[in-house]
C-alpha cells in the first residue's frame, strides 16, 4: 500500500477551482519533483499535501488516514515543510531556529530535553551548519540560510520533507549546494522528499520521480526519462526543445530553442559580431 497519495482532490481559491480530481501518488524513499509552468498549481498541490491548505473536496491519505483529519501536532510529527522564502526574526541564531523544529515533540512550553538537544545537534551536523550555530540567521549567505531552514525541518524528526522552490533566488553555486544536500539526505537517511522545482535540468538530475502539471492536472509522471520529452515540454511549457542525454549521468537534458507553434528559423539566431541591427522603431515601421 502506498504511504502518501491523494484521492479525487479539488483545491480552490475563493471558489475558483485550481486543481480538480487529482489522484497523485508520492513514491516512498524517493525525491519527487513537481514541475510545470507558472500558475499551473504546483505549489498549491504541495501546500495541500502538507496540510497548509484545506481541499475543497477529496482527501490526502498519509499512512492510511486522512491527513486533514489529524491534528497539527500529529501531522508535524510525520512531515515537515519548508515554504518559499521563509524569514526569521532579526537576531535569531541558527541554533534557536533549528530548535523550533522540536516544538511538536514538546509538552506545553517545556524546555528542551536531551533528545531534543541531540536532534538539534544532529540536524546542524548533517546540514553542515554546526560551525554557524550561534550566527544570526539574517547574517548568513543565501545557501547557508536555506541549509539552516532545512536543519530546522530535519529537527522535527520526520521522514517526509516538503520544499516549495528551495533554490529560488539562489545563485548557481548555492542552488547546487542545497540540491546536493537534499540528495544526500535522501540517499543516506532514506528521506522521502517532495519539492517544487523550476529548473527542469535540476529536477532531472536530482529527482528519481517527476510529476508534470498543467492547469492543476497531471500530464505526465514517472522517471525523468519518461517525463522530460519533446511532447511533454510542448504540452506543459509551450516550448519546442531538444532532449539530449547528459554526458555525465545519461539523464535527459532539456534544451529549449523556440516557443511551441513558432517555426524555427536560423535567421532568428544571434547576428554576427559585425552585423548591424535596425532600431526597434524602424523595424516596426517597416512591417
Amino acid at each position: 500500500m502506498e504511504r502518501l497519495f491523494t484521492e479525487k482532490l479539488n483545491i480552490a481559491y475563493d471558489n475558483r477551482l485550481i486543481v480538480e480530481d487529482l489522484n497523485l501518488v508520492i513514491p516512498e524513499g524517493k525525491i519527487t519533483a513537481l514541475v510545470g509552468a507558472n500558475g499551473s498549481g504546483k505549489s498549491t498541490i504541495l501546500k495541500t499535501m502538507a496540510r497548509i491548505m484545506k481541499p475543497q473536496k477529496g482527501t490526502v491519505i498519509l499512512d492510511g488516514r486522512s491527513l486533514h483529519r489529524q491534528s497539527t501536532r500529529e501531522v508535524a510529527k510525520q512531515l515537515a515543510i519548508l515554504p518559499q522564502n521563509p524569514t526569521a526574526p532579526d537576531g535569531l541564531t541558527v541554533s534557536e531556529l533549528v530548535s523550533y523544529g522540536r516544538f511538536p515533540h514538546q509538552k506545553g512550553f517545556g524546555s528542551l530535553n536531551k533528545e531534543d538537544l541531540a536532534m538539534i545537534e544532529w540536524a546542524l551536523q548533517v546540514t553542515g551548519m554546526s560551525a554557524f550555530s550561534q550566527h544570526p540567521v539574517d547574517q548568513l549567505s543565501g545557501g547557508q540560510r536555506q541549509r539552516a531552514w532545512i536543519a530546522m525541518a530535519l529537527a522535527q524528526g520526520t521522514d517526509l520533507l516538503f520544499l516549495d522552490e528551495p533554490t529560488t533566488f539562489l545563485d548557481m553555486a548555492h542552488q547546487l549546494e542545497v540540491l546536493k544536500l537534499l540528495e544526500q539526505l535522501n540517499q543516506a537517511e532514506q528521506r522521502t522528499i517532495v519539492m517544487v522545482v523550476h529548473d527542469l535540468n535540476h529536477a532531472s538530475r536530482f529527482a528519481q520521480h517527476m510529476v508534470a502539471i498543467k492547469s492543476g492536472k497531471v500530464v505526465s509522471s514517472g522517471s525523468p526519462t519518461e517525463v522530460i520529452t519533446p511532447d511533454v515540454m510542448r504540452d506543459v511549457f509551450g516550448i519546442e526543445a531538444d532532449i539530449v542525454p547528459d554526458p555525465r549521468t545519461g539523464l535527459p537534458l532539456c534544451l529549449p530553442y523556440e516557443l511551441a507553434g513558432t517555426p524555427y528559423s536560423s535567421s532568428s539566431s544571434r547576428p554576427s559580431a559585425g552585423a548591424k541591427q535596425a532600431p526597434l522603431q524602424s523595424m516596426a515601421a517597416a512591417q
